[in-house]
Protein backbone atom coordinates (compact mmCIF):
# COMPACT_ATOMS: atom_id res chain seq x y z
CA UNK A 1 0.00 0.00 0.00
CA UNK A 2 3.03 2.54 0.92
CA UNK A 3 4.45 1.51 -2.15
CA UNK A 4 1.19 2.54 -4.28
CA UNK A 5 0.82 5.89 -2.39
CA UNK A 6 4.49 6.60 -3.00
CA UNK A 7 3.48 5.99 -6.68
CA UNK A 8 0.97 7.80 -7.01
CA UNK A 9 2.17 10.68 -5.38
CA UNK A 10 5.41 10.84 -7.90
CA UNK A 11 2.55 9.82 -10.62
CA UNK A 12 0.62 13.32 -9.74
CA UNK A 13 3.98 15.59 -9.68
CA UNK A 14 5.43 14.13 -12.59
CA UNK A 15 1.72 14.97 -14.26
CA UNK A 16 1.80 18.81 -13.10
CA UNK A 17 5.51 19.17 -13.18
CA UNK A 18 5.12 18.32 -17.34
CA UNK A 19 2.46 20.92 -17.26
CA UNK A 20 4.38 23.33 -15.75
CA UNK A 21 7.31 23.15 -17.66
CA UNK A 22 5.19 23.75 -21.30
CA UNK A 23 2.70 26.12 -19.85
CA UNK A 24 4.55 29.38 -21.25
CA UNK A 25 4.65 27.67 -24.89
CA UNK A 26 1.26 26.41 -24.70
CA UNK A 27 0.25 30.14 -23.95
CA UNK A 28 2.93 31.86 -26.79
CA UNK A 29 1.65 29.30 -29.11
CA UNK A 30 -2.12 29.45 -29.18
CA UNK A 31 -1.70 33.48 -28.97
CA UNK A 32 0.30 33.01 -32.14
CA UNK A 33 -1.87 30.43 -33.65
CA UNK A 34 -5.02 32.79 -32.62
CA UNK A 35 -3.04 35.75 -34.25
CA UNK A 36 -2.72 34.36 -37.51
CA UNK A 37 -6.12 33.13 -37.71
CA UNK A 38 -7.75 36.30 -37.42
CA UNK A 39 -5.72 38.38 -39.55
CA UNK A 40 -5.13 36.20 -42.39
CA UNK A 41 -7.98 34.71 -42.95
CA UNK A 42 -9.72 31.71 -44.88
CA UNK A 43 -11.12 33.68 -47.60
CA UNK A 44 -7.47 35.27 -48.05
CA UNK A 45 -6.09 31.79 -48.18
CA UNK A 46 -8.56 30.48 -50.79
CA UNK A 47 -8.04 33.52 -53.45
CA UNK A 48 -3.84 32.99 -52.76
CA UNK A 49 -3.80 29.24 -53.69
CA UNK A 50 -4.24 29.27 -57.72
CA UNK A 51 -4.47 26.41 -60.01
CA UNK A 52 -0.85 26.06 -60.52
CA UNK A 53 -0.04 23.14 -58.56
CA UNK A 54 3.43 23.12 -57.69
CA UNK A 55 2.14 26.69 -56.66
CA UNK A 56 -0.61 25.20 -54.90
CA UNK A 57 1.12 22.79 -52.96
CA UNK A 58 3.99 25.41 -51.24
CA UNK A 59 0.95 28.03 -50.42
CA UNK A 60 -0.71 25.06 -48.87
CA UNK A 61 1.95 24.19 -46.99
CA UNK A 62 2.45 27.70 -45.80
CA UNK A 63 -1.07 28.23 -44.41
CA UNK A 64 -1.03 25.26 -43.21
CA UNK A 65 2.03 26.29 -41.08
CA UNK A 66 0.59 29.45 -39.60
CA UNK A 67 -2.51 27.74 -38.99
CA UNK A 68 -3.69 26.02 -35.36
CA UNK A 69 -2.15 22.62 -34.82
CA UNK A 70 -5.54 20.77 -33.32
CA UNK A 71 -6.29 18.22 -35.53
CA UNK A 72 -9.95 19.10 -35.88
CA UNK A 73 -9.59 22.54 -36.74
CA UNK A 74 -7.09 21.18 -39.50
CA UNK A 75 -9.66 18.93 -40.58
CA UNK A 76 -12.18 21.67 -41.42
CA UNK A 77 -10.04 23.86 -42.98
CA UNK A 78 -8.87 21.10 -45.02
CA UNK A 79 -12.07 20.53 -46.11
CA UNK A 80 -12.95 24.02 -46.41
CA UNK A 81 -10.02 24.78 -49.07
CA UNK A 82 -10.80 21.86 -50.64
CA UNK A 83 -14.74 22.51 -51.47
CA UNK A 84 -13.49 25.66 -52.72
CA UNK A 85 -11.60 24.68 -55.14
CA UNK A 86 -7.77 23.78 -54.20
CA UNK A 87 -6.30 20.98 -55.77
CA UNK A 88 -6.29 17.28 -53.62
CA UNK A 89 -2.78 17.25 -53.47
CA UNK A 90 -2.40 21.21 -52.31
CA UNK A 91 -5.37 20.23 -49.36
CA UNK A 92 -3.27 17.31 -48.36
CA UNK A 93 -0.55 19.35 -47.71
CA UNK A 94 -2.58 22.01 -46.06
CA UNK A 95 -3.30 19.23 -43.86
CA UNK A 96 -0.23 17.94 -42.98
CA UNK A 97 2.04 21.15 -42.68
CA UNK A 98 -1.20 22.31 -40.00
CA UNK A 99 -0.63 19.43 -37.87
CA UNK A 100 3.14 18.67 -38.04
CA UNK A 101 4.78 21.90 -39.28
CA UNK A 102 3.06 24.34 -36.87
CA UNK A 103 5.20 26.89 -34.04
CA UNK A 104 3.82 25.85 -31.36
CA UNK A 105 3.95 22.16 -31.67
CA UNK A 106 7.74 22.49 -32.34
CA UNK A 107 7.97 24.64 -29.15
CA UNK A 108 6.67 21.80 -27.08
CA UNK A 109 8.54 19.29 -28.64
CA UNK A 110 11.93 21.12 -27.68
CA UNK A 111 11.16 21.53 -24.18
CA UNK A 112 10.16 17.37 -23.76
CA UNK A 113 12.93 16.11 -26.53
CA UNK A 114 15.11 18.44 -27.59
CA UNK A 115 16.56 19.99 -31.12
CA UNK A 116 17.11 16.51 -33.12
CA UNK A 117 13.33 15.86 -32.87
CA UNK A 118 12.13 19.27 -33.72
CA UNK A 119 14.43 19.42 -36.72
CA UNK A 120 12.97 15.66 -37.24
CA UNK A 121 9.09 17.23 -37.08
CA UNK A 122 9.87 19.88 -39.40
CA UNK A 123 12.19 17.91 -41.92
CA UNK A 124 9.13 15.00 -41.17
CA UNK A 125 6.79 17.46 -42.17
CA UNK A 126 8.10 18.24 -45.28
CA UNK A 127 8.71 14.74 -46.20
CA UNK A 128 5.00 13.56 -45.08
CA UNK A 129 3.95 16.21 -47.65
CA UNK A 130 6.49 15.32 -50.46
CA UNK A 131 5.53 11.21 -49.88
CA UNK A 132 1.97 11.93 -50.33
CA UNK A 133 2.49 14.39 -53.27
CA UNK A 134 4.30 11.70 -55.12
CA UNK A 135 1.99 8.46 -54.32
CA UNK A 136 -1.23 10.82 -55.39
CA UNK A 137 0.61 11.33 -59.20
CA UNK A 138 1.21 7.57 -59.16
CA UNK A 139 -1.88 6.23 -58.02
CA UNK A 140 -4.21 9.54 -59.55
CA UNK A 141 -7.42 8.89 -57.63
CA UNK A 142 -9.61 10.79 -60.05
CA UNK A 143 -12.60 9.59 -59.30
CA UNK A 144 -12.54 9.63 -55.27
CA UNK A 145 -11.86 12.91 -55.58
CA UNK A 146 -14.55 13.90 -57.94
CA UNK A 147 -16.94 11.74 -55.43
CA UNK A 148 -15.51 13.79 -52.74
CA UNK A 149 -15.62 17.04 -54.19
CA UNK A 150 -19.70 15.96 -54.80
CA UNK A 151 -20.21 15.08 -51.30
CA UNK A 152 -19.08 18.72 -50.38
CA UNK A 153 -21.54 20.22 -52.78
CA UNK A 154 -24.95 20.18 -50.53
CA UNK A 155 -23.31 21.90 -47.74
CA UNK A 156 -24.10 25.77 -46.60
CA UNK A 157 -21.13 27.96 -46.95
CA UNK A 158 -20.07 30.25 -44.40
CA UNK A 159 -18.41 33.15 -45.73
CA UNK A 160 -16.08 35.24 -43.47
CA UNK A 161 -14.88 39.30 -44.28
CA UNK A 162 -11.28 39.26 -45.76
CA UNK A 163 -11.46 42.36 -47.52
CA UNK A 164 -10.34 44.45 -44.52
CA UNK A 165 -6.65 45.12 -44.56
CA UNK A 166 -4.40 43.12 -41.80
CA UNK A 167 -2.11 46.26 -41.08
CA UNK A 168 -5.56 48.71 -39.80
CA UNK A 169 -6.92 45.31 -38.24
CA UNK A 170 -3.56 44.53 -35.74
CA UNK A 171 -4.10 48.30 -34.88
CA UNK A 172 -7.43 48.02 -34.01
CA UNK A 173 -9.02 46.93 -29.84
CA UNK A 174 -11.95 44.65 -31.76
CA UNK A 175 -9.71 42.57 -34.02
CA UNK A 176 -7.42 41.66 -30.44
CA UNK A 177 -10.53 40.91 -28.86
CA UNK A 178 -10.84 38.57 -32.03
CA UNK A 179 -7.72 36.98 -31.03
CA UNK A 180 -8.64 37.14 -27.15
CA UNK A 181 -12.26 34.86 -28.20
CA UNK A 182 -9.94 32.83 -30.46
CA UNK A 183 -7.26 32.18 -28.06
CA UNK A 184 -10.12 31.18 -25.45
CA UNK A 185 -11.14 28.76 -28.18
CA UNK A 186 -8.09 27.16 -28.74
CA UNK A 187 -7.76 25.84 -25.17
CA UNK A 188 -11.52 24.85 -25.24
CA UNK A 189 -10.64 22.66 -28.12
CA UNK A 190 -7.50 21.25 -26.44
CA UNK A 191 -7.88 20.76 -22.69
CA UNK A 192 -9.07 17.84 -22.28
CA UNK A 193 -6.71 16.25 -24.29
CA UNK A 194 -4.36 17.92 -22.92
CA UNK A 195 -5.33 17.05 -19.26
CA UNK A 196 -5.70 13.47 -20.10
CA UNK A 197 -2.28 12.91 -22.09
CA UNK A 198 -0.05 14.80 -19.67
CA UNK A 199 -1.78 12.50 -16.02
CA UNK A 200 -1.32 9.42 -18.71
CA UNK A 201 2.21 9.91 -19.25
CA UNK A 202 2.62 10.49 -15.41
CA UNK A 203 0.88 7.72 -14.60
CA UNK A 204 3.18 5.50 -16.98
CA UNK A 205 6.34 7.01 -16.01
CA UNK A 206 5.31 5.82 -12.41
CA UNK A 207 3.69 3.19 -12.91
CA UNK A 208 4.78 1.14 -16.08
CA UNK A 209 7.93 -0.84 -16.11
CA UNK A 210 10.40 -0.58 -18.38
CA UNK A 211 9.86 -4.32 -19.72
CA UNK A 212 6.26 -3.33 -20.95
CA UNK A 213 7.97 -1.13 -22.90
CA UNK A 214 10.53 -3.94 -24.38
CA UNK A 215 7.47 -6.34 -24.92
CA UNK A 216 6.32 -3.74 -27.07
CA UNK A 217 8.95 -2.08 -28.74
CA UNK A 218 11.49 -4.88 -29.90
CA UNK A 219 14.90 -4.73 -28.81
CA UNK A 220 14.14 -1.09 -26.82
CA UNK A 221 16.02 -0.11 -23.48
CA UNK A 222 17.71 3.42 -22.79
CA UNK A 223 20.85 4.31 -23.97
CA UNK A 224 20.35 1.52 -26.75
CA UNK A 225 20.65 2.54 -30.59
CA UNK A 226 21.76 -0.49 -32.12
CA UNK A 227 18.64 -1.33 -34.28
CA UNK A 228 17.87 -3.75 -37.00
CA UNK A 229 15.54 -2.90 -40.25
CA UNK A 230 12.91 -5.01 -38.84
CA UNK A 231 13.14 -3.49 -35.58
CA UNK A 232 12.83 -0.20 -36.82
CA UNK A 233 9.95 -0.80 -39.29
CA UNK A 234 8.18 -2.93 -36.26
CA UNK A 235 8.76 0.61 -33.92
CA UNK A 236 7.68 2.47 -36.44
CA UNK A 237 4.44 0.31 -36.97
CA UNK A 238 3.51 0.24 -33.52
CA UNK A 239 4.08 3.84 -32.86
CA UNK A 240 0.66 4.58 -34.73
CA UNK A 241 -1.37 1.91 -32.67
CA UNK A 242 0.17 3.10 -29.33
CA UNK A 243 -1.00 6.76 -30.45
CA UNK A 244 -4.36 4.78 -31.69
CA UNK A 245 -4.76 3.64 -28.17
CA UNK A 246 -4.48 6.79 -26.07
CA UNK A 247 -5.56 9.58 -28.63
CA UNK A 248 -5.24 12.61 -27.53
CA UNK A 249 -3.79 15.10 -30.13
CA UNK A 250 -0.73 16.01 -31.15
CA UNK A 251 0.22 18.65 -28.44
CA UNK A 252 -1.05 15.90 -25.33
CA UNK A 253 0.57 13.24 -27.25
CA UNK A 254 4.53 14.81 -27.00
CA UNK A 255 5.03 14.29 -22.89
CA UNK A 256 4.21 10.75 -23.95
CA UNK A 257 6.65 10.43 -26.75
CA UNK A 258 9.25 11.61 -24.44
CA UNK A 259 8.23 9.02 -22.16
CA UNK A 260 8.47 6.20 -24.89
CA UNK A 261 11.51 7.74 -26.22
CA UNK A 262 13.22 8.00 -22.67
CA UNK A 263 12.33 4.15 -22.23
CA UNK A 264 14.17 3.21 -25.27
CA UNK A 265 11.61 3.52 -28.18
CA UNK A 266 13.99 3.88 -31.47
CA UNK A 267 14.14 7.48 -33.00
CA UNK A 268 11.68 6.37 -35.95
CA UNK A 269 9.22 4.73 -33.52
CA UNK A 270 9.17 8.24 -31.80
CA UNK A 271 8.73 10.38 -34.33
CA UNK A 272 5.96 7.78 -36.24
CA UNK A 273 4.35 8.32 -32.72
CA UNK A 274 3.99 12.07 -32.94
CA UNK A 275 2.97 12.15 -36.69
CA UNK A 276 -0.22 9.62 -35.66
CA UNK A 277 -2.54 12.01 -35.47
CA UNK A 278 -4.17 12.02 -38.66
CA UNK A 279 -4.02 8.00 -38.71
CA UNK A 280 -6.20 7.26 -35.92
CA UNK A 281 -10.12 6.54 -35.90
CA UNK A 282 -12.28 9.80 -34.88
CA UNK A 283 -9.94 11.07 -38.02
CA UNK A 284 -11.06 8.14 -40.20
CA UNK A 285 -14.63 8.64 -39.21
CA UNK A 286 -14.55 12.44 -39.78
CA UNK A 287 -12.73 12.03 -43.12
CA UNK A 288 -15.65 9.82 -43.85
CA UNK A 289 -18.18 12.20 -42.96
CA UNK A 290 -16.41 14.69 -45.32
CA UNK A 291 -15.44 12.86 -48.54
CA UNK A 292 -17.26 9.40 -48.30
CA UNK A 293 -15.68 6.26 -46.81
CA UNK A 294 -13.72 5.22 -49.68
CA UNK A 295 -11.64 8.98 -49.51
CA UNK A 296 -11.55 8.57 -46.05
CA UNK A 297 -9.53 4.91 -46.19
CA UNK A 298 -7.52 6.13 -48.81
CA UNK A 299 -6.26 9.54 -47.01
CA UNK A 300 -5.93 7.09 -44.36
CA UNK A 301 -3.57 4.57 -46.42
CA UNK A 302 -2.10 7.36 -48.03
CA UNK A 303 -0.64 9.15 -44.94
CA UNK A 304 0.57 5.95 -43.37
CA UNK A 305 2.65 5.10 -46.06
CA UNK A 306 4.21 8.70 -45.78
CA UNK A 307 4.55 8.03 -42.18
CA UNK A 308 6.56 5.02 -43.31
CA UNK A 309 8.70 6.23 -45.48
CA UNK A 310 9.07 9.57 -43.67
CA UNK A 311 10.20 8.16 -40.17
CA UNK A 312 12.65 5.50 -41.78
CA UNK A 313 14.04 8.27 -43.90
CA UNK A 314 14.88 10.53 -41.07
CA UNK A 315 16.05 7.27 -38.66
CA UNK A 316 18.57 6.51 -41.42
CA UNK A 317 19.11 10.04 -42.36
CA UNK A 318 20.04 10.94 -39.42
CA UNK A 319 22.19 8.25 -38.07
CA UNK A 320 24.43 8.72 -41.55
CA UNK A 321 25.03 12.43 -40.33
CA UNK A 322 25.62 10.90 -36.41
CA UNK A 323 22.92 13.20 -34.85
CA UNK A 324 20.85 10.56 -33.62
CA UNK A 325 19.52 11.73 -30.05
CA UNK A 326 20.48 9.61 -27.22
CA UNK A 327 17.46 8.39 -24.81
CA UNK A 328 19.34 9.00 -21.59
CA UNK A 329 19.27 12.38 -22.28
CA UNK A 330 15.36 12.71 -21.56
CA UNK A 331 14.59 13.04 -18.28
CA UNK A 332 10.96 11.89 -17.75
CA UNK A 333 10.97 12.11 -13.86
CA UNK A 334 12.79 15.51 -12.40
CA UNK A 335 12.56 16.84 -8.51
CA UNK A 336 13.58 20.13 -9.87
CA UNK A 337 10.29 20.52 -12.04
CA UNK A 338 9.04 23.99 -9.95
CA UNK A 339 13.05 25.73 -9.20
CA UNK A 340 13.39 29.49 -10.28
CA UNK A 341 14.47 29.58 -13.63
CA UNK A 342 13.92 30.89 -16.64
CA UNK A 343 10.63 28.34 -16.77
CA UNK A 344 9.10 29.99 -13.97
CA UNK A 345 9.94 33.73 -15.24
CA UNK A 346 8.19 32.87 -18.82
CA UNK A 347 5.20 31.00 -17.20
CA UNK A 348 4.17 34.29 -15.10
CA UNK A 349 4.80 36.67 -17.91
CA UNK A 350 2.91 34.15 -20.65
CA UNK A 351 0.06 34.09 -17.38
CA UNK A 352 0.03 37.83 -17.41
CA UNK A 353 -0.58 38.25 -21.22
CA UNK A 354 -2.90 35.50 -20.96
CA UNK A 355 -4.76 37.09 -18.14
CA UNK A 356 -5.13 40.36 -20.35
CA UNK A 357 -6.75 38.35 -23.44
CA UNK A 358 -9.39 36.37 -21.09
CA UNK A 359 -9.97 40.26 -19.85
CA UNK A 360 -10.24 40.99 -23.81
CA UNK A 361 -12.59 38.32 -24.52
CA UNK A 362 -14.88 38.85 -21.79
CA UNK A 363 -15.43 42.34 -21.90
CA UNK A 364 -15.28 43.50 -25.37
CA UNK A 365 -18.86 43.54 -26.09
CA UNK A 366 -19.09 43.36 -29.93
CA UNK A 367 -19.50 39.95 -31.90
CA UNK A 368 -16.90 38.59 -32.72
CA UNK A 369 -17.98 34.80 -33.24
CA UNK A 370 -17.92 35.00 -37.21
CA UNK A 371 -14.11 35.64 -37.25
CA UNK A 372 -14.12 31.85 -35.76
CA UNK A 373 -12.57 29.11 -37.46
CA UNK A 374 -14.45 26.00 -38.24
CA UNK A 375 -14.28 22.86 -36.47
CA UNK A 376 -14.67 19.02 -37.67
CA UNK A 377 -17.85 17.26 -36.18
CA UNK A 378 -16.11 15.82 -33.23
CA UNK A 379 -18.38 12.70 -31.86
CA UNK A 380 -20.71 13.93 -29.18
CA UNK A 381 -19.72 10.71 -27.24
CA UNK A 382 -15.96 10.69 -27.49
CA UNK A 383 -16.62 14.58 -26.37
CA UNK A 384 -18.20 13.43 -22.78
CA UNK A 385 -15.71 10.60 -22.62
CA UNK A 386 -12.75 13.08 -22.64
CA UNK A 387 -14.46 15.08 -20.82
CA UNK A 388 -15.36 12.86 -17.44
CA UNK A 389 -12.14 11.74 -17.78
CA UNK A 390 -10.38 14.95 -17.73
CA UNK A 391 -12.42 15.63 -14.34
CA UNK A 392 -11.48 12.35 -12.70
CA UNK A 393 -7.53 13.45 -14.11
CA UNK A 394 -8.23 16.31 -11.68
CA UNK A 395 -9.73 14.35 -8.64
CA UNK A 396 -6.48 11.81 -9.31
CA UNK A 397 -4.14 14.91 -9.39
CA UNK A 398 -5.33 16.34 -6.68
CA UNK A 399 -5.26 13.12 -4.47
CA UNK A 400 -1.77 12.49 -5.29
CA UNK A 401 -0.39 16.14 -4.81
CA UNK A 402 -2.09 15.79 -1.11
CA UNK A 403 -0.39 12.20 -0.69
CA UNK A 404 3.02 13.28 -1.93
CA UNK A 405 3.31 16.40 0.11
CA UNK A 406 0.44 15.64 3.20
CA UNK A 407 0.90 12.02 3.96
CA UNK A 408 4.32 10.64 2.75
Amino acid sequence: MNEFLKQWGEAAYTTTGFFWMALWAFILGYIISSMIQIFVTEKRMQKTMGENEGKSVLLGTFFGFISSSCSFSALAGTKSIFKKGASFVSSIAFLLASTNLVIELGIIISIFLGWQFVVGEYVGGILLIGISWILIRLINPKKLIEKARKNLENEDDDEMDGSKDWKKQIKNEDSWARVAKKYKMEWQMVWKDVTVGFTIAGITAAFVPDSFFKTLFINSGQGNTDFTFLEILEHIVVGPVAAFLTFIGSMGNIPLAALLFGKGVSFAGVMAFIFSDLVVFPVLRINAKYYGWKMSLFITFLLFTALIGTALTLHYGFDALNILPDSSQVKIQDSEFFKIDYTFFLNVAFLIISAYLVYLGFFKKKDVEHSMSEMAPKSPLLESVLKYAAFICYIWLAGGLIVKFLVN
